[in-house]
């Protein structure tokens, strides 16, 4: 009977488990889909008013929308903790906003058939990435460490790059930062899920949101410069 009674409650735990973690990465993707949505949703307004992108990117303001969402990422980061889950929220979605801002020329630069066309082929590759990240058995934390070295790379060569205008190291650039946001996309989905699994006790539920928050934030990125790769090959130009 304490066998039967112990089975038992390894079954109920274990559904417990499982029924967290689907809670848990459907508000991740949840928190993911609402900033896209602003950013989207800045990015048209903003980019589809000749007026407000002659403000923005004809003047100085372009430098402050260019390296504000950096500054705010930073301070995400370092403050999170110390953050209840509403601001972290907040603070996510106003970097989703400032994202949106600073992206915004492309509805000058593409039409927006092929930013649409673009989207929807990052969308797919994006879920199935993810859901790879998600089920897979296989430890992908090595990959990681070279996905991270990778994208230091990436931002190296495209800072030397900014001076030497090379066409061909730009589609370079180009197709190893898709390679390495797909990947990314994959390790961040397992990392995340590894994440909630191993923290779920230890921290409290409110540690679990903050963390489903950065999570989110990371699939975001992961999502977000895998489509401005990918649109620098398919987008056509006005």
């Amino acid at each position: 009977m304490a066998e039967y009674q112990t089975a038992k409650n390894y079954v109920d735990s274990s559904q417990s488990i499982d029924i967290g973690l689907r809670t848990h990465m459907n508000k991740v993707y949840g928190l993911m889909a609402v900033a896209m949505i602003i950013t989207g949703a800045v990015a048209f307004a903003v980019g589809t008013t000749p007026a407000l992108i002659k403000a923005i990117f004809g003047t100085w303001l372009q430098w402050v929308v260019m390296l504000a969402p950096l500054g705010v990422v930073f301070m995400f980061s370092a403050r999170i903790h110390s953050m209840s889950v509403a601001t972290a929220q907040l603070v996510f979605w106003v970097f989703a906003a400032l994202i949106g801002l600073s992206i915004s020329y492309i509805f000058v630069v593409y039409t927006g058939i092929s930013i649409a066309q673009t989207f929807f082929t990052t969308a797919i590759a994006f879920a199935a990435l993810s859901l790879y990240g998600y089920t897979t058995k296989r430890d992908l934390t090595a990959m990681g460490s070279f996905l991270f070295i990778g994208l230091v790379g990436i931002i190296v060569a495209s800072i030397a790059n900014w001076f030497l205008q090379s066409p061909v190291m730009h589609l370079a650039i180009s197709a190893i930062g898709v390679l390495i946001f797909a990947g990314l996309t994959a390790y961040d989905t397992q990392n995340i899920k590894n994440t909630y699994l191993q923290f779920r006790t230890a921290y409290g539920e409110e540690y679990a949101e903050k963390m489903g928050v950065m999570g989110a934030l990371s699939l975001y990125l992961n999502f977000l410069n895998m489509f401005m790769f990918l649109l620098q090959f398919m987008g056509n130009r006005d």
